[in-house]
């Protein structure tokens, strides 16, 4: 099978958007007796502090100047928490982001500026609102919905007295809020794939499928497909899963996958003398490991798929279902900065998790959805988005970067040097994760060009010499260069 990317994928930036958390705008208007927790409450207290997609409007201009080319909003259909994963109404923006006149003018002025906009698929679960399973709640066995989902037992105890007492219907690991759908009900498909084209017709870009595995009928997934590509052809799939995805990304079901494949390798090379080990993730291990063990974990990652799925896979350092990657390194931002040009530089679509590039830090959910200070710029670390936006720059200004191919050309100990080639261009990317300054050297069969311009560095990189086709510079701790050759920058 020949395999197809969406190509605007292979050259973006993304922005990952919690809505609740990330900006408030003054032009939403609410109705009499509505009331949010104050922005800035602590996350671990839950509830709402009231962001909306108009304030995401509002701060467009913010994220074009970033360098982002793409936003991934996690859910925004009407739902009863904050982070609307239990869905009531996927046919409606919740009221309280602004419902769809917001996602309407959201969309416009994204697109006005080039920016794509992928909304989150909650699609193998919903919440116990919804309407078809409230339906059942107040019919019981009589309901002609009764086969949406699986019951096994009456009465419903949807709302139990206590957590330890196990749903009767099937559900999502076991959380009476989130009865699962029965993907096999002709009807469940049917709406479901309603609701895929129907977003895509009033605008959005793409999906982000969460949990998709939980839906194990491939032949669902192939027809998702098959009706989103028959709206837009261009149009992203990237699917939620955490391990390897081969069983996905065969060209017939998915486009990519949320790349949490990279997301150890890249923070335990960069951040491996300060790594914060008290947060655990089976398919996110981490722990210290040197320049030839990245190099093969990265190796091994890319050989797993047709190179078209490897450059729309959407890279991750961190998200909202993770502790913050600044906070995973120990809070050593010279190693954050490193491990974010990696990401920036490595073959794929980059995905920046909101207000990691002013500096915020978080365990894990729920601490990593804070709201964004907007009303504390004196709290935000202006040199990293400064590096983070200079670094975005260079990749958008640089076509190898973005689509050319990968081979690593120098792994040893704590120095990594690897070369991407297109059409004439050939860039080295190199790192210094250690704590000595070292001299970085590049034989002459990794080089097709004999003049390299230094085109960006963190700090520290000495003069650029060839000698007999060989290549070296000097290269300061915990630092890092990106050096162009061919076609100019």
């Amino acid at each position: 099978m020949q395999i197809h990317t969406p190509d605007w994928v292979k050259n973006a930036v993304f922005y990952q958007i919690f809505p609740d958390r990330f900006a408030r705008s003054p032009r939403m208007v609410h109705s009499p007796g509505i009331e949010f927790k104050p922005w800035g409450s602590p996350p671990e207290e839950q509830g709402y502090q009231g962001g909306d997609l108009f304030g995401i409007v509002d701060k467009l201009d913010y994220l074009k100047d970033l360098g982002i080319t793409a936003i991934y909003l996690n859910p925004i259909f009407s739902a009863a928490t904050n982070h609307r994963y239990n869905a009531y109404d996927f046919l409606e923006v919740d009221p309280l982001l602004g419902g769809k006149p917001a996602l309407r003018e959201l969309l416009d002025e994204a697109h006005r500026r080039g920016i794509k906009i992928v909304l989150d698929g909650v699609f193998n679960h919903c919440g116990r609102g919804f309407w078809a399973f409230h339906h059942i709640l107040e019919n019981g066995g009589l309901s002609p919905y009764i086969d949406w989902f699986t019951v096994t037992g009456w009465p419903l105890n949807a709302y139990p007295d206590s957590n330890r007492k196990k749903a009767n219907y099937a559900n999502w690991w076991g959380n009476h809020s989130l009865p699962k759908f029965n993907t096999d009900n002709p009807g469940v498909r049917a709406y479901i794939f309603q609701v895929a084209r129907y977003w895509l017709e009033f605008g959005i870009d793409g999906w982000r499928l969460d949990v998709p595995e939980e839906i194990q009928d491939d032949s669902f997934w192939r027809e998702f497909r098959q009706i989103v590509k028959s709206v837009n052809p261009e149009a992203y799939i990237v699917g939620e899963i955490w391990h390897e995805a081969r069983h996905w990304l065969q060209g017939d079901m998915f486009d990519a996958v949320m790349n949490y494949q990279i997301t150890g390798p890249v923070l335990n090379f960069f951040g491996s003398r300060s790594l914060n080990m008290s947060w655990k993730h089976n398919d996110v291990v981490l722990g210290p490991i040197d320049a030839a063990q990245f190099a093969a974990r990265m190796n091994d990652v890319h050989a797993l798929y047709d190179w078209e799925i490897i450059l729309t896979q959407m890279n991750m350092l961190d998200s909202h279902d993770m502790p913050r990657a600044l906070w995973l390194v120990g809070n050593d931002k010279l190693a954050y900065r490193l491990a974010v040009l990696c990401a920036l530089t490595l073959p794929g679509a980059p995905n920046v998790y909101y207000g990691d590039e002013i500096g915020l830090s978080a365990a894990g959910d729920p601490h990593c959805r804070q709201a964004f200070p907007w009303d504390q710029p004196e709290s935000w670390d202006l040199a990293l988005r400064q590096d983070m936006r200079a670094a975005i720059a260079l990749r958008h200004a640089t076509p190898a970067l973005r689509t050319g191919d990968f081979e690593f050309v120098l792994a040893e100990e704590s120095l990594v040097v690897y070369r991407r080639r297109f059409q004439g261009q050939e860039v080295l990317v190199a790192f210094n994760a250690g704590m000595l300054d070292a001299q970085i050297c590049v034989a002459a069969s990794y080089l097709g060009y004999p003049a390299y311009q230094h085109a960006w560095q963190l700090g520290g990189v000495g003069q650029v010499q060839v000698e007999g086709g060989n290549l070296a510079f000097d290269l300061s701790a915990q630092q890092a260069a990106v050096l162009v050759a061919g076609t100019a920058v």
